[in-house]
This record gives structure tokens, C-alpha cells and sequence, in this order.
């Protein structure tokens, strides 16, 4: 009996906890006035934080509207482009004390390559941000740049796909992944994040997160336990193939020792010699020296030399000798009888 009653008080009691955690649909917090603050702060806070050479010329364009946005909470901003760092501060007229705090996630974000238009959004009640650090999660560089990509997937599809089911803005830059939107959303993105480069593919976190989504439509499922909807992913370590053994051929035996090894200076000429033969075809071939044609020297012509000649091959006949080489042989022939 006594055992019976102590269920029924448990179970009284696990229901009124459920009763107290379960908020109303569409119930939102009021939000905090300068009534609820007549005095303002005792103290004056402030942060900085640095911010990277190539976002300078971003911020130099931005920071009038980033100034205006922060007046409206009565916080002051200065950037300083010598430095490299964004200050924010409360003045005397500041009434929320949490207002510092958001404004210090704001230059956070914008630091971090985030736009004004989504960084500002963070002075929304429902609406929070998470910085994560991935740079020390995978040592080897490499390997970390292609995880890294495979968090953004072919054309930012994979990106897009959980901000969707996160309602959450992702900005993946560098050694940091931030993160802007409500709690829960910024819980499930941490954990894909840090799954991702513990090398689980954002896919599976992806099909659990649709998964979750069609299950909370359902009422009655709702306060139900899930894990029996939710696939189960199972590692597999997937062996590379076996190579075959090499074979050790075993030598003939021989009861001769081996050779004995050759003395340093032999092995010098040895390798001098070998460096000789490699470095042949890289030495040039002798070239020929240029010999220098010289001018013909200017010959003098005798005019009326050449004139005799010219009358006398016009005197002789083509084909035929002519009349004085015949008589000369004629000549020739007589003296040889003669003899």
C-alpha cells in the first residue's frame, strides 16, 4: 500500500513539472521598458574586439548604421581603423544592462565576416548567437579544409539545408562557424558542426533534423519519446584490401664470404666518374668560329682589251674552228712526217 501511494505521489508530481515547464503557444516575454529601470546603471561597462584587415572596408561603410542602431538602446560605438578594433559602451541614459551584452555580440558577429542587416537582428528577444571555435578540432590542415567544405556542401546547398531546418543564419569563415537565431536552433547547429569534423557526414544530422520536424508537427507525439522514429547510424570501418605477401626468393647457398665492400677513395673516383657521364649532356658542343668573308678587292678593267676580244669571237664561226688553228695543225702534222 505504502508503495502505491508513493507512485502516485511521484507521478503527481512528474506531472505537475511537465504542467510548469509547458509554455502556451504564441506566449512571448513583455519586453523590458525604461520604466522597469527608472535610475539606469550604477557603472559604466564596455568590450572590444579586434577585428581582421580585409573587413576594414566594410565596416568603414557600415558603421553609421551600426552607430544609429545602437543609439536607439542608448549605447555608443567607435571603430577604430588604427587599431583594428570596434568599442561599445553604455552611457548615462542606458537602461537595459543587457543591452551591453547584445551589443557586444553584434561587433562579435560583424568581426566574424556576418552582414549588418543579419548581425543587428540579435536585439530580437527570441533571438541568440554562438560563436564556435573548429580550428583546433582536426589537426592536420588538409583534412580540416575538407570537412570544412563538406559543412557547406556542392554550391552551399548543405548550408542552406540546415538553416532552413535550424531557423538559423550560418556564416562559415575561417577557423570560426557563427551562428545566429533561437536556442534550439543554435544547439543543433553546434552539434552538426562539431559532428562534421569528427568526420559524420552533415547528411545524417540533416535526415534526423527532418525527421524531428515532422514529429513536433504531431500533437499527440510531441511529448512522446522520439527515439524510436529517429534512424540509427552504425560506423563502419571499412577495411582496405590485403595486399599479398611478397615472396622472399632464398638465394643458392654459398660457403665463400661476400665480396669485400670497395674503400672510400674508390668509391669518390666511382662516383666523380658517374657525375662526368651525367654531366655530358648538359655541356654545350664546341662551337665553329665565325669566319669573317672578305671583300673582293677592286680589279681594274682595261676597256680596250676587252674590246679585241669581243671582235674576235665575232669573227669566229659557232661550230666550226677557225681557219689559223687549222693551219697550225696542218703544220703540226708535215713536221711529224718530215721526221
Amino acid at each position: 500500500m505504502e508503495e502505491a501511494s508513493k507512485r502516485k505521489k511521484r507521478s503527481k508530481s512528474e506531472v505537475d513539472e511537465a504542467e510548469l515547464l509547458t509554455v502556451p503557444e504564441g506566449w512571448k516575454e513583455e519586453p523590458f521598458t525604461k520604466a522597469d529601470n527608472i535610475y539606469g546603471l550604477l557603472e559604466e561597462s564596455s568590450f572590444a574586439t579586434l577585428f581582421p584587415k580585409y573587413r576594414e572596408a566594410y565596416l568603414k561603410e557600415c558603421w553609421p548604421l551600426v552607430q544609429s542602431a545602437l543609439k536607439e538602446h542608448y549605447i555608443t560605438a567607435t571603430l577604430d581603423l588604427i587599431e583594428g578594433s570596434m568599442t561599445v559602451s553604455t552611457t548615462k541614459k542606458t537602461f537595459d544592462p543587457y543591452a551591453i551584452i547584445k551589443a557586444r555580440d553584434v561587433i562579435k558577429l560583424l568581426a566574424r565576416s556576418v552582414p549588418f542587416e543579419q548581425a543587428i537582428r540579435i536585439f530580437q528577444d527570441d533571438v541568440a548567437c554562438d560563436i564556435i571555435k573548429i580550428g583546433s578540432l582536426v589537426s592536420n590542415r588538409d583534412r580540416f579544409v575538407k570537412r570544412r567544405l563538406r559543412l557547406l556542401g556542392p554550391k552551399g546547398s548543405t548550408l542552406k539545408a540546415l538553416e532552413l531546418l535550424t531557423n538559423c543564419y550560418i556564416m562559415v569563415q575561417g577557423n570560426t562557424v557563427s551562428a545566429l537565431g533561437p536556442y534550439s536552433g543554435l544547439k543543433e547547429v553546434r552539434k552538426v558542426v562539431f559532428d562534421t569534423l569528427k568526420n559524420i557526414h552533415p547528411i545524417y544530422n540533416i535526415k534526423t533534423l527532418m525527421i524531428k520536424r515532422e514529429l513536433a508537427k504531431d500533437a499527440e507525439l510531441r511529448t512522446q519519446n522520439w527515439e524510436r522514429f529517429l534512424p540509427k547510424f552504425k560506423h563502419k570501418n571499412l577495411n582496405k584490401r590485403k595486399e599479398p605477401r611478397k615472396k622472399r626468393v632464398k638465394k643458392e647457398y654459398t660457403p665463400f664470404p661476400p665480396p669485400q665492400p670497395e674503400s672510400k677513395i674508390k668509391e669518390a673516383e666511382t662516383a666523380a666518374k658517374r657525375k662526368e657521364e651525367r654531366n655530358k649532356a648538359f655541356i654545350p658542343p664546341k662551337e665553329k668560329p665565325v669566319v669573317k668573308v672578305k671583300k673582293a678587292a677592286e680589279v681594274k678593267i682595261n676597256v680596250q682589251v676587252l674590246k679585241e676580244k669581243v671582235k674576235t669571237a665575232k669573227k669566229k664561226k659557232l661550230g666550226a674552228p677557225a681557219a689559223e688553228e687549222i693551219a697550225q695543225k696542218i703544220a703540226q702534222k708535215e713536221k711529224k712526217k718530215k721526221k
